[in-house]
């Protein structure tokens, strides 16, 4: 009897120390859409919202966002808890949790492949590798030790030596990463929360090469079953994956409490399948979630006149079972200048003057009321609210004034014809090329875009690609005028700044502005702990951006997601992506 109840309990301490197992069930499948195709898996070579949704899913970085804290809260992935921080915010060690698994992949040739500290090292070291040729090398250039010269040596010898080890990435063992930096980084550990600070294993990229871009590995909840560029991704539950236990406090609000009801104590992930389809069409999208296709959606805009009423659901569509998330996006609108360009770029008074006078035309609230339906309010600076380094008093300084524009382009030789369009001062043609995707509320937008130039007497055309060959061009600096919207990667400010500093042309700074001025300032910025001086500077620098003109800046959009009765555990984070993990659908839909 004795060594029998030995046995249970030793079994049953076993099983209180085992992580959580994995509770997928492959009948609970989650549809829903993108108005966009990715631009592939790499999560070190793209800022498409998309691809960095689906790479959120498969990858983990070291630290994450807690699922309902607001402001967004980091918390221990795949460390035991936070890193150690010493010598001045220097140095962060982390340590590894142990028996975490990459998804099964023929590159580990039907071996069982344990996360190790080596391959977050390697992750950030090919982040770095020109070869590689990576839009977010910023994030860790001239910060960690010894990592500058291990790229020089690349420059040099067209090889990177990922063997070479570094004072700034030290792995003492299988699961210690110790990275020392040249100077405190307060912001860089938010960067790790992203797909691109995902762990990648080395022998994954060297079986797959180039193609490693549609072949993601990671240790994620999800792996990619299905790929059918620009129509489809299938992802399925990583037989792999830890799982976890659905414990979180919430901020006390009525929908949180809501989500702990249904969701607390849940073996997670309960969702065993993701299904994505690219529909563009505003209308298609709509229509398919309100026939059940789709398990939640962004509500359209022109929809919102015909299910809300002052921001809330109507009485028929909640006696449905619809239930409506409302927040303002932690993101921004702007049509940028590209400072390459012969007729918009360059840093003269004149060319000033013709971005300004521009920026100055264009009819925002036309783009509210006729794109957006109410759905969005005026961008008053690029850091939108509820991120860190949003003032709620500033005003940007270049407001719809279609006079003062004239009377710009009249003072700097920007001369109207008979026919009443303006030429550039050297008496050649003046003609902009705004970009623009085939979509409803892009074409819609182009015409706000014309009637606005019209008024002050300047030509325009309106060239329209894929919304993916659009983003390839603009990482080039080839685009003209291009509208975009950015998305917060981490809650802090300086991340939407960061698009404009110079060194990071062609890799995200696709109007290659260059500002030596600003850059000093994003820099000082950067490195300055939050705090009133640092807001001063936060706003220096919108100024300096707004006197050189590099966009014309927009919107701040509301969203409204709808969710259908069968979802539960919804509510979405502002910095987080793929979320699907945190949710469950009941079997009965």
């Amino acid at each position: 009897m004795k060594s029998t109840l030995t046995a249970v309990l030793t079994a049953l301490l076993c099983s209180l120390s085992l992580p959580a197992i994995a509770a997928a069930d492959p009948n609970k499948v989650l549809h829903l859409s993108f108005e966009a195709a990715d631009d592939g898996f790499d999560a070190m070579r793209t800022n498409s919202t998309y691809s960095n949704w689906l790479a959120d899913a498969i990858f983990e970085g070291l630290v994450t966002y807690d699922y309902l804290a607001r402001p967004a809260k980091l918390i221990p992935n795949t460390i035991v808890s936070l890193p150690e921080i010493t010598d001045g915010g220097k140095t962060m060690t982390f340590r590894l949790k142990k028996g975490i698994y990459f998804a099964p992949d023929p590159a580990f040739k039907g071996q069982r492949r344990e996360l190790l500290a080596s391959d977050y090292a390697y992750t950030f070291k090919r982040l770095v590798d020109p070869n590689n040729r990576s839009v977010h090398s910023r994030v860790l250039e001239g910060k960690v030790i010894g990592l500058d010269e291990l790229t020089a040596e690349a420059k040099k010898t067209s090889k990177f030596d990922y063997d070479k080890p570094i004072a700034g990435l030290e792995t003492p063992d299988n699961y210690t990463l110790i990275m020392r930096l040249k100077a405190p980084d307060p912001s860089l550990i938010y960067y790790l929360a992203k797909p691109l600070g995902g762990a990648v294993a080395r022998e994954v990229v060297e079986l797959y090469g180039e193609a490693v871009n549609q072949h993601p590995v990671g240790t994620g909840a999800y792996m990619l079953k299905q790929y059918v560029p620009r129509s489809k991704i299938i992802l399925e539950a990583n037989p792999e994956y830890r799982g976890f236990v659905w414990d979180f406090k919430g901020t006390g609000s009525e929908w949180d409490k809501q989500i702990i009801k249904d969701m607390k104590g849940k073996q997670m992930p309960q969702v065993g399948r993701v299904e994505v389809a690219i529909i563009e069409e505003e209308q298609s999208r709509w229509l398919a979630f309100d026939s059940g296709q789709l398990d939640f959606e962004m509500l359209v805009p022109a929809a919102s006149v015909k299910l809300l009423d002052q921001g809330k659901l109507k009485p028929e569509f909640i006696a449905k079972g619809l239930r409506l998330y409302r927040f303002i996006d932690p993101g921004v609108t702007r049509t940028y200048f590209n400072f390459q360009d012969p007729t918009v770029g360059g840093y003269s008074k004149d060319k000033i003057a013709l971005r300004r006078a521009i920026a100055l035309s264009y009819n925002l609230q036309e783009e509210i009321d006729q794109v957006w339906f109410g759905q969005a309010i005026k961008a008053h600076g690029m850091v939108p609210p509820d991120v860190v380094g949003h003032d709620a008093s500033y005003r940007n300084s270049n407001v719809y004034d279609p006079a003062l524009a004239n009377k710009l382009l009249d003072k700097f030789g920007y001369k109207r014809g008979e026919d009443g369009y303006r030429s550039m001062p050297d008496g050649s043609p003046l003609k902009l090329r705004i970009h623009s995707a085939p979509k409803t509320r892009d074409y819609a937008r182009m015409e706000i875009w014309k009637r606005s130039l019209d008024k002050i007497g300047i030509r325009a055309e309106f060239p329209v690609a894929g919304f993916a060959d659009n983003l390839k061009s603009a990482y080039q600096c080839k685009l003209m005028m291009f509208g975009m919207g950015y998305v917060a990667d981490i809650p802090d400010g300086i991340d939407f700044l960061e698009s404009y500093v110079g060194s990071n042309a062609y890799r995200g700074n696709n109007g290659c502005y260059k500002s030596a001025t600003f850059d000093e300032a994003f820099e000082k910025a950067r490195l300055m702990p939050n705090g009133p001086e640092r807001q001063k500077l936060f706003n220096t620098i919108e100024r300096i951006m707004e006197a050189d003109t590099v966009h014309s800046l927009e919107l701040w959009r509301v969203r409204n997601w709808l969710i259908q009765p069968w979802v539960k555990g919804y509510k979405t984070h502002p910095i987080m992506r793929g979320d699907w993990r945190f949710l469950d659908v009941e079997k009965s839909k």
